[in-house]
């Protein structure tokens, strides 16, 4: 992997919250900074699935020296493996710093790159949403996914825009986009909520979130925990809903857990994360 991967955000309170336990599952392996911490805290096995094969390639060469102790599989989280029961489960949701830094995926609106956006490799890339959708429906998108309030000006822009020639790629994007909403002096980058928008989308973030819980909590045996870091707000209340009215979980946190000061001053991206868990009481379904 050529960028190299950023610090996983709020190790510590995920290491407090799933330290000796004998098995867990990494629902979201990225570069496998998380899992890493894990085994080093004497977590007996951690399973890593990740839906893109050159993260999985990537944290296999970075734990390769515990051995058969971490496991990894390509996969989703969406349809999470069948496996024996797990002492817990990690989810670091949205984009990777790898994936981010690496402008051939074309996730970030401050590199130029291919206007692709897909975690894995299969279905359809952001350039295709872009290119095909009606101004409704990307309207719609970018209004429930990047909450921009602005979100119907930035669609008939798009449309307009691709109505001249096809857009492919990042900085087209960005162009059209800042042409739409402008950029206020000190705000954040006015392409910043369509980027998120138009990946979530390409992803089907918020859908698999929602199916991969309940598969999360049949996997657990019982006194096994569930540790999830989101990084907006459509995200964390998928999770804030979920371990509220899933009658066989418990609580652990009554208010998301946030990113200490001194994180957030040595990693910017952690500023937005929220860590929220909860524990299965009970005989396991």
């Amino acid at each position: 992997m050529a960028v190299p991967p950023h610090e996983p955000v709020m190790v510590n309170e995920v290491v407090t919250l799933l330290a000796a336990r004998s098995r867990v599952l990494d629902a979201t392996l990225g570069a496998g900074g998380h899992s890493e911490a894990l085994l080093g805290s004497g977590v007996g096995t951690v399973i890593g699935i990740d839906r893109d094969p050159s993260a999985i390639a990537y944290a296999s060469r970075r734990l390769i020296r515990f051995g058969s102790r971490f496991v990894p599989i390509v996969a989703s989280f969406a349809r999470l493996p069948r496996i024996e029961p797990v002492d817990g489960v990690l989810y670091d949701l949205g984009v990777s710093s790898m994936q981010l830094d690496d402008p051939a995926r074309g996730f970030s609106y401050r590199t130029e790159g291919p206007l692709d956006m897909r975690m894995g490799s299969d279905g359809p890339t952001a350039m295709e949403l872009v290119n095909m959708l009606s101004e409704d429906e990307l309207a719609s998108i970018i209004f429930e996914y990047g909450e921009e309030r602005r979100s119907r000006r930035v669609a008939h822009a798009i449309v307009r825009a691709r109505g001249r020639s096809p857009i492919e790629t990042t900085f087209q994007l960005t162009s059209v986009v800042a042409s739409a909403v402008g950029k206020r002096p000190g705000g954040p980058h006015p392409a910043r909520r369509t980027f998120q928008a138009l990946r979530v989308a390409v992803n089907r973030e918020l859908e698999e979130l929602t199916v991969s819980l309940p598969q999360a909590v049949e996997l657990l045996a019982p006194g096994g925990r569930v540790v999830v870091i989101s990084y907006h707000s459509l995200e964390d209340r998928i999770v804030k809903r979920f371990f509220r009215d899933e009658p066989q979980l418990q609580l652990l946190t009554r208010k998301p857990l946030r990113p200490s000061e001194e994180e957030v001053k040595q990693n910017a991206r952690s500023a937005s994360g929220k860590l929220r868990a909860a524990e299965l009481t009970g005989e396991a379904a």
